[in-house]
């Protein structure tokens, strides 16, 4: 059997912070969107910060940037779908 060779990937603690920082801004401005009166964008505006974050965790923390390009698309299509099916039921439950 051909055992596949591990590689290691190391990721200096800048990078690690900066998106830690980017994270944290992404919650600020998402906290402060909650509280503003958007109108049809109160809802698609968190939801789209959600997802770039999600995605900023998926790829910096999680390692995805590493994987092999096939394996980064398939893995984004759940992240896109649930993101939609949120943003479906915030959308039917705006027009009761």
């Amino acid at each position: 059997m051909d055992q596949k060779e591990t590689q290691y990937h190391i990721v200096n603690y800048g990078t690690y912070m900066l998106v830690w920082i980017g994270l944290v801004i992404l919650t600020g401005i998402t906290i402060t969107a909650g509280s503003m009166n958007l109108g049809g964008l109160s809802i698609l505006t968190p939801l789209l910060i959600a997802l770039l974050k999600a995605g900023l965790v998926l790829y910096f923390f999680m390692h995805l940037k590493y994987e092999e390009d096939i394996f980064q698309i398939i893995l984004l299509f759940p992240v896109i779908i649930l993101t939609i099916f949120i943003g479906l039921t915030f959308f039917d439950i705006s027009f009761r």
